[in-house]
């Protein structure tokens, strides 16, 4: 009986030890800045008439879109005034979100100038009504910014490459539960990231593409 207590208790701690270590990987490797960057080489790569054309829109997409703004807040983290580069205190997100849909805005326009395609300045517009729209939400409450930036790019992939890509649906699951066992946000934080992201990409990138 004392074993199997025993047993039990360690396979509990073992357990404990386990689910944050891979919620923790998970909400790095599905993070916004990373997942960003991979839909925008996605989609340059699908309206793109050249491998060198995507290349070039996408890379000048993924820098506006995703490095500067997340090297803002690697900046903002060295400097002691954000706590971490996933930013888990609500109040200090505004300057964040606020720079990174400057960022995006810079980007939005020089790749509508330069004639980028139209799939992919539609979704780097979607990304600007998507921040702005967080942001505004942050003002009053913390909402999951992981779990609206993966709704929003599995939406945009099955918009671009079809339902097959339905498939990754589960991901955003995993998100919202990794978002939950880190202890960064509650249940209704996560599902309102969801339904945000998913939303704004479903209206905004199919009106626009």
């Amino acid at each position: 009986m004392i074993t199997q207590d025993t047993d039990s208790t360690a396979a509990t701690r073992q357990s404990e030890l386990t689910h944050p270590r891979l919620a923790r990987l998970v909400t790095e490797i599905l993070a916004p800045a990373p997942t960003v960057a991979v839909l925008l080489l996605l989609v340059a790569w699908h309206s793109a008439p050249t491998t060198a054309d995507a290349v070039r829109w996408g890379v000048l997409a993924a820098l506006f879109a995703s490095f500067v703004p997340f090297l803002y807040i690697v900046r903002g983290v060295r400097r002691g005034r954000l706590t971490d580069h996933h930013v888990r205190i609500r109040e200090q997100r505004r300057l964040p979100l606020l720079v990174g849909i400057a960022s995006v805005l810079v980007g939005l326009t020089l790749l509508a100038l330069w004639g980028a395609p139209r799939e992919l300045v539609a979704l780097v517009a979607s990304m600007v009504v998507g921040l702005a729209s967080s942001l505004l939400v942050t003002l009053v409450w913390k909402i999951s910014i992981h779990t609206a930036v993966v709704a929003g790019a599995a939406t945009i992939l099955v918009l671009v490459f079809g339902p097959p890509l339905l498939i990754l649906s589960p991901l955003v699951a995993l998100v919202c539960w990794a978002r939950v066992a880190v202890r960064d946000h509650t249940p209704a934080q996560t599902i309102t990231g969801v339904a945000l992201g998913a939303t704004v990409a479903a209206v905004v990138f199919s009106l626009l593409r």
